[in-house]
């Protein structure tokens, strides 16, 4: 007889939970990932949108002029260096136009000379060139002061119409017959025809660009032909103080020409200023990167001809004629500023950008994406599921594989408590079922163990005799003999 009862197929164990915590893991090194490069990303666009592409108006004379020819080299200096800045240069017939374009809000740049009419919303980003005002009598003879000019013919050298009115407003001579004795020479008219007799000038005012005055040789060259002399305006400082927007300047020895030496010495004149301008609404971080584009490449932005060869940062005083933009002011102020100034709006939106965006993705991962651990009390189903099969062990085999199958449920919760892919919640009930069914299979397996033995006993006595077959052989050849 058999001990083996009827068999049933064996039931699989139900299938393991994926690894939850390396799940989980994956996850959550994936929203660290996706959290850093979205916020790198919203730093980079807004840096781009801070450092995206603004085109500013300049307003210019003739495109021949000298303020013209600087704002195209400024363009190029912009473009040939990757800057978000782009110029567009406006012409106009002459620079008072471009002035008034500027005072009309229609243009963001100009170039103005400080004894023109100055645009209310103008303010200074560079000093681009100083012009000197140059009082030139005929030989030898000396000029005492202005007033003596008041009686005099008067040449005025320069190059625009605007140096006439000037030159009759420091002379306070009033619009009338007496203002027609002081004229704009003839376009091209040296100083040598300008003192001939014919002329008929009894002087000459030059208004001239600083950089040009010293590299014109036609000075010099007159100069020793003894064509001229060059006087000193004694009357410079009370003129300063007097009409806004004129400086007191100093010629030193030698400015002119050096042989013969002219000035012999320093010699006291008077001067003007040409500014480059920027709009008062202009974002202080425009301003201030024109700015230090301008003095950064003072080289690169000089002409030809001596313009803006020797560019000054604006005048940050409180009584300057044409006050400092606030962004050069900056500049100019604290020219090297710490890391912390230069990147606090970047660092500041990037740690807005990480908060944001990582705690969306935390919020997805806690609410959606997070697998939860299972329950210590859900394994007791599994427990008691093996209790139920028991009964239906017949023989040892099929009961140590439901050992088994419990024992793989009782590692696994271990594992999972360990790893927390398992909570504690129910942990008591899984225990108690553990044992229970743990209880039972030992108690099947004594008896099964008991049964399989009486069974085998029970066989052994019911079994018939068995003879020995060597003595019947040896009982067959007796007889057969």
């Amino acid at each position: 007889m058999s001990t083996e009862g009827p068999t049933s197929s064996p039931t699989e164990p139900p299938p393991r939970r994926p690894k939850v915590i390396k799940t989980n893991q994956q996850q959550v090194f994936l929203y660290v990932v996706l959290t850093l490069l979205l916020s790198l990303a919203t730093v980079w666009g807004g840096r781009a949108m801070l450092h995206n592409s603004e085109t500013l108006t300049f307003a210019v004379g003739t495109p021949n002029s000298d303020e013209a020819l600087f704002a195209a080299k400024l363009a190029t200096l912009l473009k040939n260096n990757a800057s978000r800045f782009r110029i567009k240069i406006v012409n106009n017939a002459d620079n008072a136009k471009a002035l008034a374009q500027f005072d009309r809000k229609q243009a963001d740049l100009a170039v103005l000379r400080t004894d023109a009419k100055v645009p209310l919303r103008a303010r200074t980003l560079a000093i681009l060139e100083h012009d000197l005002v140059l009082l030139l009598g005929p030989g030898g003879k000396k000029i005492k002061s202005l007033a003596e000019l008041k009686k005099k013919k008067v040449a005025v050298v320069a190059e625009n119409e605007s140096s006439l009115a000037f030159v009759r407003s420091i002379l306070d001579i009033p619009d009338g017959p007496d203002a027609a004795r002081i004229q704009m020479a003839p376009q091209g008219a040296t100083l040598d025809k300008l003192f001939a007799p014919a002329s008929g000038f009894g002087a000459v005012i030059a208004i001239v660009h600083a950089s040009r005055a010293v590299r014109d040789k036609a000075y010099e060259q007159v100069a020793k032909r003894g064509g001229f002399t060059l006087n000193a305006i004694d009357e410079a400082k009370a003129l300063a103080r007097k009409i806004p927007g004129i400086s007191s300047e100093t010629l030193t020895a030698g400015t002119l020409s050096a042989s013969p030496e002219i000035p012999d010495d320093d010699l006291d004149t008077i001067g003007l200023e040409w500014l480059l301008v920027a709009q008062s609404r202009m974002s202080a971080s425009t301003a201030g990167e024109l700015a230090r584009v301008v003095y950064e490449n003072k080289s690169a932005l000089g002409l030809d001809n001596g313009f803006a060869s020797r560019i000054e940062p604006a005048s940050v005083e409180k009584d300057a004629y044409v006050m400092a933009h606030q962004g050069a002011a900056d500049y100019i102020n604290d020219d090297t500023k710490s890391f912390m100034d230069k990147y606090s709006d970047l660092m500041y939106l990037g740690a807005a950008a990480l908060s944001v965006i990582g705690s969306i993705f935390a919020a997805i991962y806690a609410k959606i994406t997070r697998i939860a651990p299972e329950k210590a009390g859900e394994l007791s189903t599994a427990v008691l599921d093996v209790g139920e099969r028991i009964e239906h062990a017949h023989s040892l085999d099929q009961l140590e594989c439901l050992q088994d199958e419990l024992e793989g449920i009782l590692r696994g919760a271990v594992i999972g408590l360990r790893d927390g892919t398992i909570s504690t919640d129910g942990l008591d009930t899984f225990k108690l079922g553990y044992e229970f069914v743990r209880d039972e299979i030992g108690m099947r397996r004594d008896y099964l163990k008991r049964h399989c033995g009486e069974a085998d006993k029970v066989a052994q006595d019911t079994a018939p005799p068995q003879q020995d077959e060597s003595k019947i052989v040896v009982v067959k050849t007796a007889q057969s003999a």
